[in-house]
């Protein structure tokens, strides 16, 4: 007698290939019906834990267990799906206790479109005192139909309790040339894409998307003709450099807001006047976040570019990873040494930092560009 076939995978599900292990333990769990009111996925940034938390998300609202076709897969990759919420930490501390009340009475709502409601918590480890254990009840008698997914770098500052309620999924590390062989395999693109494709991204699922997208290329372009403009741009210049990198990263997420908006309508003859200002105020947030996602993919192509210039200075061997901007790169490398090169990416985790603590956009964008020209040498003339 022939055993019985395993089944299918979901197509959702197979697009984690770089994560075999989680995607396989996920895949029997669904097909098996065991899914876990609560996961906590931990790994550091960059290994897919988000990425395998949308899947999952979508093979739990989607009527065909995960096709990644359908209208609400597409839903919930785009972070519109009414009954897939993703949270991130109110302030720069971590989450807020006010947060995490207004998640508990939303999961105790019935869902709007799909049977069963996926909440996904990034940055878990931000989960702090009142805020954790005004959670941790919720996860100890979860309401019927709803699941959490907690996203962490590491479990060592997290609850104990908190850790306890969830099943544990460790992901590794992807190696670069793991990297890159996914992203060439996932589009089509060449070696020197993929490799400014991740160091933008991060991750090759987001790399992919990067170089799928000509609004998010279009950032990067904007970025690098900035940092090369900087020798012989005023300070007027700067700041119009700033606001065009700011305005094209707002490009991409007139498509999300229409989205949401549709799908608000859509939903407005099935929820009260609070559930409603809830998914508008999640909504909001959900934009605010792309937006800051976006900027960071500026920051990172900021970086990027001023690492193959350090790497120039310091004569470090196997080329530079922004191939197409090799020129630029040769040039800033000229005009400065290895001191103002160090402050020029300084002046890029100080722009990173000043987005995690809510200092707007333009702001942020500003005042790297000019911290960049002056760490370069290159003082800021005035008209």
């Amino acid at each position: 007698m022939s055993a019985p076939s395993a089944a299918p995978m979901p197509a959702a599900l197979a697009s984690l290939e770089d994560q075999p292990r989680v995607r396989d333990l996920l895949a029997t769990a669904l097909a098996e019906g065991r899914l876990s009111h609560a996961y906590l996925f931990v790994g550091a940034p960059g290994s897919g834990k988000h990425e395998a938390a949308e899947a999952l998300a979508k093979c739990v609202v989607c009527p065909s267990g995960g096709d990644a076709t359908c209208d609400e897969c597409r839903r919930v990759a785009h972070r519109t799906h009414p009954d897939v919420r993703w949270l991130a930490p109110g302030s720069a501390t971590g989450y807020l206790v006010a947060q995490v009340r207004e998640l508990i009475a939303d999961a105790s709502l019935a869902p709007v479109r799909a049977a069963s409601k996926v909440y996904v918590l990034e940055r878990a480890e931000l989960l702090r005192a009142a805020a954790a254990n005004a959670l941790l009840k919720t996860l100890e008698e979860p309401p019927e139909g709803v699941m959490f997914i907690l996203c962490a770098r590491t479990v060592a500052s997290m609850l104990p309790t908190i850790v306890s309620r969830c099943q544990r999924v460790p992901f590794r590390a992807t190696s670069p040339a793991a990297g890159l062989e996914a992203v060439t395999r996932g589009c089509v693109a060449c070696e020197s894409e993929a490799r400014v494709a991740l160091a933008v991204a991060g991750t090759p699922a987001r790399a992919v998307d990067f170089l799928q997208s000509p609004a998010r290329r279009q950032v990067r372009r904007l970025v690098v003709g900035a940092l090369d403009a900087l020798a012989r741009d005023d300070s007027w210049d700067v700041l119009l450099a700033a606001r065009e990198i700011v305005a094209a990263v707002a490009v991409p997420l007139a498509d999300v807001k229409q989205a949401q908006e549709d799908a608000l309508r859509e939903s407005q003859d099935f929820l009260t006047s609070s559930a409603l200002k809830q998914v508008e105020d999640a909504n909001k947030r959900e934009l605010t976040a792309r937006e800051r996602s976006g900027m960071m993919e500026a920051l990172a192509a900021a970086e990027s570019l001023l690492r193959d210039v350090l790497g120039r200075l310091e004569g470090v061997g196997g080329g530079v990873v922004n191939e197409d901007a090799a020129a630029t790169v040769d040039r800033i490398a000229a005009a400065c040494d290895t001191a103002g090169a160090l402050r020029a990416l300084d002046a890029c985790e100080r722009a990173a930092d000043d987005l995690a603590h809510n200092v707007s956009p333009q702001l942020t964008l500003e005042v790297m560009l000019l911290r960049i020209k002056e760490a370069l040498a290159c003082p800021p003339s005035s008209r």
